[in-house]
């Protein structure tokens, strides 16, 4: 019985707290959880209202920071540092894992990209933000450890989707921007028929090339926004389809990170029944390095995934 039936109301009755309280959550999770959806009440305000600039500064990749990028950070960090429970955080934006408290017993460590395909913002399209949980001090764990994963996505309507371990869930904010339960336990098809293609076409590697051959042989839709987000959004929504950033000729790494977009995507979409693969491995199953890291992905429907893999090792041979 899902917790709005336990509760004897409709989805959009239950608030994103009360929710969490019914499925007798941790109280301290459930706290963090609530402070990252009340931070991005500030930052649809920023989006809406703030400045589209560069911030004359550049993260630890190289990549030139937007006003909004560097906002929208020190609006979720100081969230973070205020809620008592959170020992330590690493952001897409900064180039370390910052310390916040260091008695990490009974509190949780963050990783997150507080605004993942912010150069969009200035041609008006979907962007959001991504969040990892896990309990303790350490980030550099594989990402099936996580406790909990959720993305925020800035669009038409701003919508999360939440899973603790026990489904993925979406809220949607109200007018009061609260957030509502819309619907609960989504689940993938296992195969789809759309699909996701990033990276630059002409320097597929020979398996991904006839992977996306066989999915347009057999009438796949292509659905691409170029941001990360709202292309899983899509795929989690809808219930089918597949997303890759797949490894290059000139790039066997890929261009997504680890900590702050593949670990959290992998793991929403893993608990809404699909699969998230390098192409070799399942991306919950690496071992991080560094903050740094990065590794392509093919993630989506779970057949999907498998013929990517397979695609890939004949390639190989």
């Amino acid at each position: 019985m899902t917790a709005a039936k336990e509760a004897g109301t409709t989805p959009f009755q239950i608030d994103l707290r009360r929710y969490l309280r019914e499925l007798d959550e941790n109280r301290d999770l459930t706290r963090l959880i609530c402070e990252i959806a009340d931070a991005s009440k500030y930052i649809v305000n920023s989006i809406r209202t703030g400045d589209l600039g560069v911030a004359g500064t550049s993260n630890l990749y190289g990549e030139d920071q937007l006003a909004l990028d560097v906002l929208s950070d020190r609006i979720i960090r100081k969230r973070l540092l205020h809620s008592g429970v959170v020992a330590r955080v690493a952001s897409e934006e900064i180039s370390e894992i910052i310390t916040i408290s260091p008695d990490s017993r009974g509190k949780y460590s963050v990783a997150y990209d507080p605004l993942d395909g912010s150069s969009l913002v200035d041609v008006n399209l979907a962007v959001g933000t991504i969040v990892s949980i896990y309990e303790g001090d350490n980030l550099l764990q594989p990402g099936r450890n996580q406790v909990a994963a959720l993305y925020i996505l800035y669009g038409p309507r701003t919508t999360m989707m939440l899973s603790t371990g026990n489904g993925v869930h979406e809220f949607a904010m109200n007018q009061l921007m609260e957030y509502n339960l819309v619907q609960e336990n989504l689940k993938l098809d296992p195969k789809g028929s759309i699909y996701s293609p990033g990276g630059q076409r002409n320097k597929y590697t020979p398996g991904t090339e006839k992977f996306v051959s066989h999915l347009e042989a057999k009438g796949s839709k292509l659905r691409y926004s170029g941001g990360l987000v709202p292309d899983i959004n899509q795929i989690l929504v809808k219930g089918k389809g597949v997303f890759l950033y797949p490894h290059l000729q000139d790039n066997p790494n890929g261009k997504l990170r680890v900590l702050y977009e593949l670990n959290p995507m992998a793991y929403l979409v893993e608990q809404a029944g699909g699969a998230a693969s390098t192409g070799k491995q399942r991306i919950l199953d690496l071992q991080p390095q560094g903050i740094e890291d990065r590794a392509p992905v093919f993630i989506g429907c779970k057949e999907d995934v498998a013929l990517a893999e397979k695609f890939i090792a004949e390639e190989a041979k």
